[in-house]
C-alpha cells in the first residue's frame, strides 16, 4: 500500500483526537472518584489508550494521579505508546524516503 502525506497527516490528527478524548476520560473518572459518583470503567480507559490514545492516557495517568498504582494501566499504555510510534514513523520512512 503506496503511503502519502494525506495518510499521516489523518493519522497524527487520529492520534491526537483519541489523545485528547482518552485525557479527557481519564480525569473525568477522577473527579468522579473523589466525588464518590459513577465511574468511567477501566475497560473504556485502557481500549481508548491502546487504540490510539496512549500519550493523553500516560500523560493522564501522571497529571491527575490517577490508575498509577495499576500495573496494567502502565502496561497497556507503554504498549500502546509503541506501536502507535512504531506505525508513525514506519508510514514516515514510506512517506519521505
Amino acid at each position: 500500500m503506496p503511503y502519502t502525506k494525506e495518510f499521516l497527516t489523518i493519522l497524527l490528527y487520529y492520534f491526537g483526537a483519541l489523545s485528547i478524548l482518552t485525557l479527557v476520560l481519564y480525569l473525568i473518572d477522577k473527579i468522579k472518584a473523589m466525588s464518590g459518583a459513577w465511574r468511567i470503567s477501566e475497560k473504556t480507559l485502557l481500549v481508548c489508550s491502546f487504540l490510539g490514545g496512549a500519550a493523553g492516557g500516560y500523560l493522564a495517568m501522571y497529571l491527575a494521579r490517577h490508575k498509577i498504582r495499576k500495573w496494567y494501566f502502565h502496561a497497556v499504555n507503554i504498549l500502546g505508546l509503541l506501536w502507535q510510534i512504531t506505525l508513525l514513523i514506519h508510514i514516515f520512512g514510506k512517506v519521505f524516503l
